[in-house]
C-alpha cells in the first residue's frame, strides 16, 4: 500500500506481538473494534478458544458464521477466527455478484488470523483425487447419475466441482435432507471428504452398508473397490475423517454407562458408525449445544465432540453434569493455532490498510461452488 506521501507502508510484524500479554491483547483488539465499528466483523467458530471467542461479534459453526457475515449490509471486512475453509466459504457469500452490486463492485475482505489453521479432514480430499475418482467411476457406471455431495468442511474448489456438476453442499445439520434431494435426482452419490457423516446419514434412511463403498483416494484400482461394488452401490464414501471425531471409541461409551447409570450420550455425525449407534442423541454443534440448553438441572452428558466446546458447555451449565466422552485430550489443533496475537496482528494491520493472510477465492471457483451452496439454501 501507499500512503498520500507515496511512501510504502508495511505491514504490522507477527513477532512483535507474541510476547504481549492477553490483557494488552485484549485492549488493542477491542480498540480496533471500537475503531472500525459495524464495517468489522470478528467471527468465532465453537470451537475457537475461550478468550478469541469472547471478542468475537458472531460465534457459530462454519457455515451459519459465513451466512449470518454475508447477510450483513454495513459489514466490509471479516476476521475469521476457524479454518481456512471456512474464511474461504465466507469469502464466496459475502462477494458474491449480487452483494458486490450493492457495494458497487466493492468487496469484503476476508482474513484468516493464522493461516496454519487448515482442516485435517478438507485435506484428505484434493480437487485433483476427486476428479481422477470422477474418472474412474465413469469408466464402470454412468456419472450423469452421479449426485456429488460434498460436507461444508472442504475446500472451495470442492464446493466448485460438485457445482459444474449438478452438486450440491451440506452441512452435518442438513446432510439428511440434502441426500434425499440427492436421491430424489439421481441414483447414486458420491459423498466425500467425511465417511462417517455420510455412512451415519445414509444407515439411518435404511441404506445398507453393502451399498456404500468405500473410495481410498491413494489406491488406484478404483478407489479399493471391484466394479461389482461400485455397481451396486447407492453411496460411494471417500476415506476422509475428523482427526477430533475419529478419537472417540465405542468403549468409550460403554465405560461411561457403567460409571454413571443413567447418563446420556451426546455425539457429533462425524463420530463413527459404532459410536453414534450406542448414542442418545446425534446431532451438528448447533444440535449439541441446543440439546444441553434445553435440558433440566441434574442431567448427566457425556459429550463426543470437540474439547474447547465441551469445556465451555460445561461452565456455562453447572446445574448440569457434563463429561468429555473420550480420556484422551483432543480438541481441533488447526483452530487452536488462532490466538489473541494473530487476531491482534490482523485486526490492527485491517485498520491500517494493510490487510494480512487474506482468502479470496478465484472467480471461476467462486462462482461454481456458489451455485452448489446456493442449491444447499433450497433445501429444507
Amino acid at each position: 500500500m501507499l500512503t498520500p506521501t507515496g511512501k510504502a507502508v508495511a505491514p504490522f510484524e507477527l513477532t512483535a506481538y507474541k510476547s504481549l500479554d492477553n490483557e494488552e491483547l485484549t485492549r488493542r483488539i477491542n480498540a480496533v473494534r471500537a475503531e472500525m465499528g459495524p464495517r468489522l466483523l470478528v467471527l468465532g467458530h465453537h470451537y475457537q478458544q475461550d478468550e478469541v471467542i469472547a471478542l468475537s461479534d458472531l460465534r457459530g459453526d462454519s457455515y451459519k458464521l459465513s451466512e449470518l457475515a454475508a447477510r450483513n449490509e454495513e459489514c466490509r471486512a471479516i476476521a475469521f477466527c476457524g479454518v481456512h475453509f471456512m474464511a474461504e466459504t465466507a469469502d464466496i457469500l459475502a462477494n458474491r455478484p449480487e452483494r458486490l452490486a450493492q457495494r458497487n463492485g466493492r468487496r469484503v475482505t476476508v482474513v484468516l488470523p493464522d493461516m496454519a489453521a487448515g482442516c485435517s479432514m478438507a485435506d484428505m480430499a484434493e480437487i485433483e483425487q476427486v476428479e481422477d475418482c470422477w474418472e474412474q467411476l465413469g469408466d464402470v457406471i454412468d456419472t450423469r447419475d452421479v449426485m456429488p455431495v460434498t460436507y461444508v468442511n472442504s475446500a472451495a474448489s470442492l464446493k466448485a466441482f460438485c457445482g459444474r456438476h449438478g452438486g450440491i453442499v451440506c452441512t452435518s445439520a442438513n446432510a439428511r435432507a440434502v441426500l434425499e434431494w440427492a436421491f430424489a435426482r439421481r441414483s447414486r452419490v458420491l459423498f466425500f471428504p467425511d465417511q462417517h457423516l455420510g455412512r451415519n446419514t445414509a444407515l439411518a434412511m435404511g441404506i445398507p452398508l453393502e451399498q456404500m463403498p468405500v473410495w481410498d483416494p491413494h489406491r488406484d484400482d478404483l478407489g479399493g473397490n471391484r466394479e461389482e461394488a461400485i455397481e451396486q452401490s447407492r453411496v460411494i464414501l471417500w476415506r476422509g475423517h475428523c482427526s477430533v471425531h475419529q478419537m472417540f471409541r465405542p468403549e468409550h461409551v460403554d465405560q461411561f454407562r457403567q460409571r454413571y447409570p443413567g447418563i446420556k450420550i451426546l455425539v457429533h455425525p462425524e463420530c463413527m458408525m459404532d459410536v453414534v449407534a450406542r448414542a442418545d442423541v446425534i446431532g451438528s454443534t448447533g444440535k449439541i449445544i441446543k440439546a444441553v440448553e434445553e435440558s433440566p438441572p441434574g442431567t448427566r452428558w457425556a459429550i463426543g465432540t470437540e474439547l474447547h466446546l465441551v469445556n465451555r458447555l460445561k461452565h456455562q451449565h453447572p446445574e448440569q453434569e457434563i463429561h468429555f466422552l473420550s480420556p484422551v485430550v483432543c480438541m481441533c489443533a488447526t483452530m487452536y493455532r488462532i490466538d489473541l496475537a494473530h487476531l491482534c496482528w490482523a485486526l490492527e494491520n485491517l485498520a491500517a490498510a494493510t490487510p494480512v493472510n487474506v482468502i479470496e477465492v478465484e472467480e471461476e471457483t467462486s462462482r461454481y461452488a456458489l451455485e452448489a451452496l446456493e442449491r444447499m439454501l433450497e433445501v429444507k
